[in-house]
């Protein structure tokens, strides 16, 4: 079994195939997003898919010859996670900002999906493009089906 950590420089079929699984799985979750006409659509999802993804490969890169500090991965993806986390929190201001007194928060979906959408791209840019897909799958499972569910639940009640 091949040692996620480590990836050569010279190795840039491995490393194009990272870059391009992190573009799929964010437009799996992207293309979801732009069908229901959400604000954070495709390119956005495929952009921090990839954005993720190329952070992660830099650090490994950069070590390429030894095996990547695990220390240094860490902090990259802690890095990634707060980064994002400001775009999925202007997302949620965006969505609020309406003329009603009323407090009301909208787009956390969509900014669930953005977080998502970097964790995507970083198992794309450690090579675990097996549990990206899985994930891209199964949050896309999550943004339709229980959408219904919410729905069907508000009109029983």
């Amino acid at each position: 079994m091949a040692n996620t950590y480590y990836l050569a420089t010279d190795d840039w079929l491995n490393i194009s195939f990272r870059l391009c699984t992190a573009l799929i799985i964010g437009a799996i979750i992207g293309l979801e997003r732009q069908i229901r006409r959400k604000p954070a659509g495709l390119r956005t999802h495929m952009l921090v898919s990839l954005g993720s993804a190329l952070f992660t490969l830099i650090i490994m890169l950069q070590t390429a010859g030894l095996q990547a500090s695990p220390d240094a991965l860490s902090r990259v993806i802690q890095g990634i996670a707060a980064g994002v986390g400001f775009l999925g929190a202007g997302e949620i201001v965006r969505q609020s900002s309406q003329e009603s007194q009323q407090l009301e928060i909208h787009g956390l979906t969509s900014a669930a999906a953005i977080w998502v959408s970097s964790a995507l791209g970083i198992a794309a840019g450690c090579g675990l493009w097996q549990l990206g897909l899985i994930s891209a799958m199964l949050t896309f499972l999550v943004l339709n089906v229980f959408k219904r569910f919410e729905k069907h639940k508000k009109k029983s009640e």
